[in-house]
């Protein structure tokens, strides 16, 4: 066996536990998923029927699950802004400070690494009791709204809690590209009379396109599966004003008739939708790239 033969099977061998994880784990059910929505299975029983494409003809109709993916459109869209310009702020002001880098990266990637189930209702109860002490006891009366039950400000609350948890992590990596921009370009660019905001965005930027490629895939990948922070906030209401994609297809998995089938159905739509937009994405991305 040549020395090339053996480096491919000692890393296949590495490789292979994390291999068949996610072949158990995440493509056989992905690829099962397919076949059972072409079925009348309710998860349950050991039986079921072959319906065709019935579930996709019904799907069609549903107005609850099309409503419920223009909302997981409208939260991805603002999600991919506020948590990709937060997180690029961050790291920004973090690699520009002399002093305190560790302390404040440590500060700012801590909610990453806390569950965003936790962490949606340690925000519910801020939005639900402690913005309403600020409000009756410190004066704040502009905090004195309706957070979770009302339809205009549960998306805001959405937002506010998806973007804190997420942004730590983006912000690891944009402090990665901008560590990576050598310097002497930068102190060139003012030497020849250009302000801050000038070589920011016409050296920096350049520079870290790769950064925020992955960035933005990152983000439109976990802004369409969005559960948790949806979950332990508002439950998909009030009614069904907050309701993602994902908590559709869950009550319809899990809740009330359980039409497995069916939900599987939905699911295989939205990863269409899903993948559609992020091929064209990143080929949108590469193309602006090779520009450079």
């Amino acid at each position: 066996m040549s020395a090339k033969k053996k480096e491919n099977l000692s890393l296949l061998v590495f490789c292979a536990p994390a291999l068949m994880v996610y072949i158990i784990f995440k493509l056989f059910p992905a690829i099962s998923g397919v076949f059972y929505a072409l079925t009348d299975w309710n998860g349950l029983n050991k039986t079921y029927h072959f319906i065709g494409i019935e579930n996709f003809v019904e799907l069609t109709g549903d107005r609850h699950f099309w409503r419920s993916m223009l909302f997981t459109l409208k939260y991805v869209a603002v999600l991919l802004i506020t948590a990709n310009s937060s997180a690029l702020l961050l790291a920004v002001f973090i690699e520009s400070r002399p002093k305190g880098k560790g302390f404040f990266r440590t500060l700012f990637y801590m909610p990453n690494m806390i569950s965003m189930i936790i962490g949606g209702y340690m925000w519910n109860f801020i939005f639900t009791r402690v913005l309403y002490y600020m409000a009756d006891n410190w004066g704040m009366k502009f905090l004195d709204r309706s957070w979770i039950g009302d339809p205009k400000y549960s998306f805001a609350a959405i937002i506010i809690v998806a973007s804190w948890g997420v942004a730590g992590y983006l912000m690891i990596i944009y402090m990665a590209a901008l560590q990576g921009v050598p310097s002497h370009l930068i102190e060139s660019a003012k030497l020849d009379g250009a302000t801050s905001l000038q070589c920011f965005f016409k050296v920096t930027m350049p520079m870290i396109r790769h950064a925020l490629t992955i960035c933005i895939f990152w983000t439109l990948n976990s802004g369409f599966q969005v559960f948790d922070v949806i979950y332990s906030l508002t439950g998909g209401g009030p009614g069904r004003a907050t309701q993602s994609a994902a908590i559709n297809i869950y009550e319809e998995a899990f809740s009330g008739n359980i039409r497995y089938g069916y939900a599987t159905a939905k699911s295989t739509v939205l990863f269409l939708i899903v993948l559609i937009i992020t091929v064209i994405q990143l080929n949108l991305m590469k193309k602006g790239e090779q520009e450079l």
